[in-house]
C-alpha cells in the first residue's frame, strides 16, 4: 500500500520527536516510557517490590519502567491482545483480559499474590472520528477500572490513559468512589495535540 503525503509527515515529525529519539539512546521501546517515569516522579506511584499488572502493555515501554522500578524482588505481570518481544523479569499473557480464560490464567499467574498497582495506558484503534473514538476510550477505562477493583489490595493505585469527552466525568465518579486520591496528569511526553491525559488514582478502599 502506497504511503500518503500525511502519513509521510507523521513518520517526519516522529523521527525528529525528542522522546523518540531519547527512548532510542536509553534503550526504551517507545517514547510513551517518558509519559510513566514523568507520573512516578511527580506521584510516586511504583516502590520496589511491589506487584504490577500493565494492561494493554505491547510494545512493552510502560513495563519495562514497571520492573526496572519494582526490581528483581517486584513483580510486573503485563497483558496485550498483541504479541509483545520478551522484557527480563516480566511475566507476559498475551490475551483479552476481559475473557474468562485469561482472567483465570491472570489470577492463577499472580498465584495468590496482592496486587499494588495497575496501570494501563490502553487505547483503542482511533477511526479520527470523536464520536466514535471516545466512547471505545472510555469503555477501556471502565474495562481496566473493573479489573483494579477485583484484583488490588486496599490503599493499591490504578494508572490510566483517559480521554476528555462523552464518558469522562462516568469514569471520574467510579475513580473518586474508588480511591482516596484521584489526580490528574498532563505529562511532558504527551503530545500537545492529544487529548490523552492520565489518571493517578491512589489509596483504593477496597470492597
Amino acid at each position: 500500500m502506497a504511503r500518503t503525503k500525511s502519513s509521510d509527515a507523521w513518520m517526519r515529525e516522529h523521527n525528529k520527536d525528542p522522546y523518540v529519539l531519547k527512548s532510542r539512546q536509553d534503550g526504551y521501546r517507545t517514547r510513551a516510557s517518558y509519559k510513566l517515569l514523568e507520573l512516578d516522579k511527580k506521584d510516586r506511584i511504583f516502590r520496589p517490590g511491589q506487584t504490577v499488572i500493565d494492561l494493554g502493555a505491547a510494545p512493552g515501554g510502560w513495563s519495562q519502567v514497571a520492573i526496572e522500578r519494582v526490581g528483581m524482588n517486584g513483580t510486573v505481570i503485563a497483558s496485550d491482545i498483541l504479541p509483545m518481544d520478551h522484557i527480563g523479569g516480566v511475566t507476559f499473557l498475551q490475551g483479552d483480559f476481559t475473557e474468562e480464560s485469561v482472567l483465570q490464567e491472570l489470577l492463577r499467574l499472580l498465584d495468590g499474590q496482592p496486587v499494588d498497582l495497575v496501570i494501563s495506558d490502553m487505547a483503542p484503534n482511533m477511526s479520527g472520528v470523536a464520536a466514535v473514538d471516545l466512547p471505545k476510550a472510555m469503555h477501556l477505562v471502565e474495562l481496566a477500572l473493573d479489573l483494579a477493583a477485583q484484583v488490588l489490595r486496599p490503599g493499591g493505585g490504578f494508572v490510566s490513559k483517559v480521554f476528555q469527552g462523552e464518558g469522562f466525568q462516568d469514569v471520574m465518579a467510579i475513580m473518586k468512589a474508588d480511591f482516596e486520591r484521584v489526580v490528574t496528569r498532563k505529562p511532558d511526553a504527551s503530545r500537545g495535540r492529544s487529548r490523552e491525559q492520565y489518571q493517578v488514582c491512589t489509596g483504593f478502599r477496597g470492597h
